[in-house]
């Protein structure tokens, strides 16, 4: 397949494109600077900006584009920036597909299990409510852009959780525990949905040819909290797991950020994914992170 992808250089996206490429297909990449190569093409979400003319010949479209949520503090400014992000990049995207001649058939979107909210004591699944909070109200606006791609093509939401992986979400965290000051983030018994990058880049792949539509959650088998995913970096690095950081303590300095990423409790399934035949190479929270630090 001919597959165009929007942040190819990202974390997810470089990973992804590794595996595309060694499972045979074309990757093309959108870009905001000049075109280096014929498989980059230029585009400014910004602006709403694509020549429709970019999708002629593509198969799919992967759209990884957005403002990272893990870039601390949210100032009124930055959240602004982390939702304008995601909609501006997806539809431009499905602009471009309503006018193209040969619209792709698949469109995989980016999306996140923050859509979810903080849910102690709840099993989510795809079809559980979406939450209040400002990155429910990110994630909901952000899919909604995704459903106007043309009729013709099959759309996926890629609800992402947690992904473990050298300068992923745990990074600001790893140099804390290396120093021997790793431990519970607030009770530390709530459930964090982790997914390792391999198993992220690979449950994307497998969703380029499979029939499923709508949201698909991406999180782990294994059912993992806090102090389960911290405790296994600490083991792998031989250092000690006793240091508690108290809820107070994060919410002071991170405010709602430390409600919606730190302390969030939500236990997300991954049956949809799995009863469609993907398997994870990485079953455990354990066994992600010890890939991850290999």
């Amino acid at each position: 397949m001919r597959v165009l992808i929007s942040g190819a250089s990202g974390l997810i996206g470089s990973e992804l494109t590794r595996q595309l490429e060694a499972a045979g297909h074309t990757v093309l990449r959108l870009v905001r600077r000049p075109p280096r190569s014929r498989a980059e093409f230029r585009w400014d979400p910004a602006t709403l900006t694509l020549d429709p003319a970019v999708l002629d010949g593509v198969d799919a479209v992967i759209n990884l584009a957005g403002a990272s949520i893990g870039r601390l503090p949210w100032t009124k400014s930055y959240r602004r920036q982390i939702m304008e992000s995601r909609v501006q990049a997806t539809r431009t995207l499905t602009d471009a597909m309503r006018r193209s001649a040969t619209p792709p058939t698949v469109l995989l979107n980016a999306s996140a299990v923050g859509i979810y909210g903080n849910r102690p004591g709840e099993e989510l699944t795809e079809a559980s409510a979406p939450g209040s909070d400002f990155l429910a109200t990110v994630v909901t606006t952000w899919e909604a852009e995704a459903r106007l791609a043309p009729e013709s093509t099959r759309v996926v939401m890629l609800r992402t959780g947690l992904v473990l992986a050298k300068g992923g979400a745990l990074k600001p965290l790893m140099p804390i525990v290396r120093l021997g000051f790793g431990g519970p983030l607030g009770r530390g018994s709530q459930m964090w949905p982790w997914v390792s990058l391999h198993d992220e880049a690979a449950a994307i792949v497998h969703l380029l040819t499979s029939e499923l539509s709508g949201p698909v959650n991406l999180a782990g088998p294994t059912p993992a909290t806090a102090n389960d995913v911290i405790r296994a970096v600490a083991t792998a690095l031989r250092r000690p797991f006793f240091v508690p950081v108290p809820e107070f303590v994060l919410t002071l300095a991170l405010q709602d950020a430390a409600r919606q990423l730190l302390l969030a409790d939500q236990r997300v399934s991954s049956a949809k994914l799995e009863a469609d035949g993907f398997r994870f190479t990485h079953r455990t929270a354990a066994e992600a992170v010890t890939w991850m630090l290999r």
